[in-house]
């Protein structure tokens, strides 16, 4: 990312959704441009709200979405699906690999077709699902985590974080003129 590199999230359903929140929270959280971490679902844009069916069955879609955002070599691609076979994380994964893109899974579900397309896969056990098939309990929970895990760690390595503060944020309300405030007089021991 020091040299223009991107980190793209991809997936479907609660996956994709993840992605796509994760990826949003960067530019407020740590004051990055929203190019830095994409996230792409399987449906587009409405399929954060409602699902598109079948969106997530085309294997060719998700390497078309990334080549739309010209990915290239410093680029990370970083497939999200609880099952490890959904098929438009799968076709962009292996076409990513493929074209030398450092790719990486989550899933929650050990040796999935997924991992097998990655060179860095991240399988949590989690367990059966409260509500049999509902991967947005459990398995949602823990990309989630790990997601943040991930943004996180990047950020620090990219200098956006002092000690455990924001010291990029955006100061888009009064809460965080608040904090930004503190955090100068923590800094410099000044008065308010």
């Amino acid at each position: 990312m020091q040299e223009g590199g991107r980190i793209f999230y991809m997936g479907a359903g609660t996956s994709g959704r993840l992605g796509v929140l994760d990826a949003s929270e960067i530019p407020p959280t740590f004051g990055m441009p929203p190019t830095y971490i994409i996230g792409l679902i399987a449906g587009g844009d409405v399929a954060l709200r409602c699902p598109v069916e079948n969106a997530e069955d085309d294997m060719e879609k998700g390497w078309k979405e990334l080549q739309e955002h010209k990915i290239n070599t410093k680029d990370t691609v970083i497939g999200i699906a609880a099952s490890g076979t959904t098929p438009y994380v799968i076709g962009a994964l292996r076409k990513a690999r493929e074209n030398g893109i450092l790719t990486a899974s989550i899933s929650s579900n050990p040796d999935s077709p997924m991992a097998a397309e990655v060179d860095i896969s991240i399988e949590m056990i989690v367990g059966p699902e409260f509500v049999t098939g509902s991967s947005r309990m459990k398995s949602g929970t823990g990309q989630k985590m790990i997601l943040n895990m991930i943004s996180t760690s990047v950020m620090i390595k990219l200098g956006r974080v002092k000690g455990n503060k924001m010291v990029n944020m955006q100061l888009s309300n009064k809460k965080l003129v608040d904090r930004g405030t503190k955090m100068i007089i923590d800094e410099l021991g000044l008065e308010y």
